[in-house]
């Protein structure tokens, strides 16, 4: 291996259509704290006691504050080893070509054709 990543996997990584689209909601230990990665706090608002939302999600159109770059072809996430649960659990089929519904309706609102095998 190279270290490159496959066509399918940079596709995912460097499209950042999932980040404008979506409201992601996340649980408190999700959040950075002392000692341990996690969300920054500043990029989160509280909802109750043990909910967050990324800050951007709620917005509209959406678009979450790490989200840096332009959809489609040179998006990244600033935060992406701490990104929350729902973020890490998205997709993750995607980097491997097989393109999940969701990622394609979030593809489909930038224009974008779905990632294919």
């Amino acid at each position: 291996m190279n270290g490159k990543p496959n066509a399918p996997e940079y596709a995912c990584l460097g499209c950042g259509a999932c980040c404008a689209a979506f409201r992601v909601d996340f649980h408190r230990e999700d959040l950075a704290a002392p000692g341990k990665d996690g969300v920054p706090e500043r990029m989160a608002v509280r909802l109750t006691p043990t909910l967050y939302r990324l800050r951007g999600t709620d917005d509209a159109p959406p678009r979450c504050v790490g989200l840096e770059g332009e959809i489609g072809r040179s998006a990244r996430c600033s935060i992406y080893r701490q990104r929350p649960g729902p973020c890490r659990d998205f997709a993750p089929y995607a980097p491997l070509g097989m393109g999940e519904d969701a990622c394609d309706r979030a593809r489909r609102r930038h224009g974008l054709p779905p990632l294919e095998p």
